[in-house]
């Protein structure tokens, strides 16, 4: 029974997700680690709901073990400067072997629709091209690069024509010159810049790693790309399996992607989890801060209903209509995360008596213990003090100890101001708090 509410539960919170997605373009990276993995066809699967959900698809595949594995077997070095390879005549063969060996597969599993697999009836469509155009990147600091390459541009608008008739696209790390002359090219170069080109609303990385905040080792929910630049200024010597897709994301969050996602392929169902729930599991990258403290607007009045409803049951909160709060929205701050209101507060100000009441001061279940509540606190203490008020007031019945925590003493109904003294509840017994302003 309990599986069962928790399904029920998750596919609910799943649906407005579902119908963000639909019709969108994400891109996702997926290195050729990923594809020699023996549950690849996993994350196959996943790709192939993701496409039946509506989703417009462009998968980007890398071919770096492929190629190495081929050069081993004929002798040959692996030569790399800066992070690059330096693609001689035996390594562009090799290049070339790999990824269509690589498509064929990826296309392969695509095809699957087994009556007994995840994939069943699936019937999707894929397509390649030659929609990256590439130049030779040359001779940098003596270094010849030979048959590496940089992208020139991306056919953007036939990819955008496949995209349209539901067909999955997908592109392998190789760009062609009008001379018919082909370059290997960096992966996470050609998916971030294929969904720079299309404007792309996700672009997904598969990671080799979890990101983690290399001082304590705890997982990085997500960044800013300010924040992200930073990591990598003071941690210089993060494996490239890392600093590449940050360094990946930083650039397309500044070419106008939203969100960027770093996603460990390692974790089964990784990219459903990441996708259709509130929190995640990976690390979301963006330009705006994925959770933003402000002050409400007549379109959060349903969040917060739907926030403060428990409490009121519970009677921690003097019960509101919804014409009450939207008559005092302007009062209101809120906690927003990904589009739901995670916590609220009402600050109301009695600027004659330089007085100012706390009310309605809530923070969801599931985000509790992250000092979210003294967020919205020390934003309501700063502006009192900028309003130059004297005194905060706040009425409670349980949270009574988490303020007297926090600098505010017991008062008594006489210390009220008259319009706090006519609305006081004698029958809920609230405890009188207060707290001077400095």
């Amino acid at each position: 029974m309990n599986s069962q509410k928790s399904f029920v539960s998750w596919f609910r919170d799943s649906s407005p997700y579902i119908h963000a997605h639909r019709n969108k373009i994400f891109v996702i990276s997926i290195g050729g680690e990923a594809v020699q993995a023996d549950d690849f066809d996993h994350h196959v699967h996943d790709i192939a709901l993701l496409s039946s959900l509506g989703i417009r698809l462009v998968l980007v595949h890398g071919i770096r073990p492929q190629i190495d594995q081929r050069l081993n077997k004929l002798n040959a070095p692996a030569l790399f400067h800066n992070n690059l390879r330096i693609t001689d005549d035996l390594a562009l063969q090799c290049v070339k072997e790999a990824a269509g060996l690589v498509r064929v597969e990826i296309e392969a599993l695509l095809s699957m629709g087994l009556s007994n697999s995840p994939m069943a009836g699936s019937s999707l469509r894929v397509v390649s091209g030659n929609y990256v155009i590439a130049k030779p990147i040359g001779v940098i600091e003596g270094i010849d690069y030979c048959h590496t390459g940089e992208i020139r541009r991306v056919d953007s608008a036939a990819i955008h024509q496949q995209l349209a008739q539901n067909t999955i696209v997908l592109i392998s790390p190789i760009g062609y010159s009008p001379s018919g002359e082909i370059f290997n090219l960096s992966a996470e170069q050609v998916a971030t810049t294929v969904s720079i080109a299309l404007k792309a609303e996700k672009l997904i990385l598969l990671t080799e790693h979890s990101c983690c905040n290399p001082e304590n080792g705890e997982h990085i929910r997500q960044m800013t790309t300010d924040e992200t630049e930073i990591l990598l200024q003071h941690h210089q010597d993060l494996s490239d399996l890392i600093k590449l897709p940050l360094k990946a994301a930083i650039q397309s969050c500044q070419a106008g992607i939203e969100r960027v996602h770093l996603i460990n392929r390692h974790i089964d169902g990784a990219l459903l989890q990441e996708l259709f729930s509130r929190d995640g599991i990976g690390t979301l990258i963006s330009s705006a801060p994925f959770e933003v403290l402000r002050s409400a607007r007549l379109d959060d009045i349903g969040g917060i209903l739907e926030l403060i409803k428990p409490l009121e049951q519970q009677g921690i909160l003097v019960k509101r209509s919804r014409e009450k709060i939207e008559m005092e929205i302007a009062d209101y701050i809120v906690i927003e995360r990904d589009g739901l209101i995670i916590a609220c507060a009402a600050f109301h100000v009695h600027e004659q008596d330089y007085l100012g009441a706390i009310a309605c001061l809530a923070v969801h279940e599931n985000y509790q213990g992250a000092s979210r509540g003294q967020r919205l606190l020390s934003y309501i203490y700063q502006k009192a003090t900028q309003l130059k008020l004297k005194k905060l007031f706040v009425l409670s019945t349980q949270s009574m100890h988490w303020f007297i925590e926090r600098g505010f003493i017991s008062s008594d109904i006489e210390s009220l101001p008259e319009q706090l003294k006519a609305l006081y509840n004698p029958q809920r017994n609230s405890k009188i708090l207060c707290k001077g302003i400095e």
